[in-house]
């Protein structure tokens, strides 16, 4: 299995980037990982929040190809950790299509990255940064895979 984690930018927070380095790292010993950040688009003012999530997808697209395209939206699917877990068991099983998962940016991901989708996945119902969202992401895709493994994960 191959994974891929793409968003928009460097995880700017060194405590967080740390956390994902750790996870990444533990994924690494059960499926090939790779994290991409692409290019990170500049402004603040919600009138160009369109031509700003515009100018972040034409980054994310070019690693889309051939993959099988998970985004995390706050109105995706909801999973248990071992739903999860089930659902890795099967793509694994019936495809050999890398997995990329698309975190949005600051604004969010634009309309075109979710429509390509072949899944849409919630972490919570909840908001988080888009940073902590990639952590968060990490550690459950790891979490999933220690089920998957059989090897004992706290709980």
């Amino acid at each position: 299995m191959r994974l891929i984690f793409l968003w928009p930018g460097k995880t700017k927070s060194p405590e967080l980037r740390d956390l994902q380095d750790f996870f990444a790292a533990r994924i690494r010993g059960f499926a090939a990982c790779d994290i991409i950040a692409t290019r990170e688009a500049r402004g603040i003012e919600e009138k160009f929040a369109d031509k700003i999530k515009d100018l972040e997808a034409r980054g994310l697209e070019k690693h889309l190809d051939g993959a099988y395209v998970i985004s995390l939206e706050d109105r995706g699917k909801e999973m248990t950790s071992h739903e999860f877990a089930g659902f890795l068991r099967g793509r694994e099983r019936d495809s050999g299509k890398p997995l990329a998962f698309v975190v949005g940016g600051f604004l969010g991901l634009a309309d075109r990255i979710t429509e390509k989708a072949d899944m849409r996945l919630s972490l919570s119902r909840m908001t988080f940064s888009h940073e902590l969202c990639r952590v968060l992401l990490l550690e459950q895709v790891y979490r999933a895979l220690t089920i998957v493994g059989g090897r004992q994960y706290a709980k």
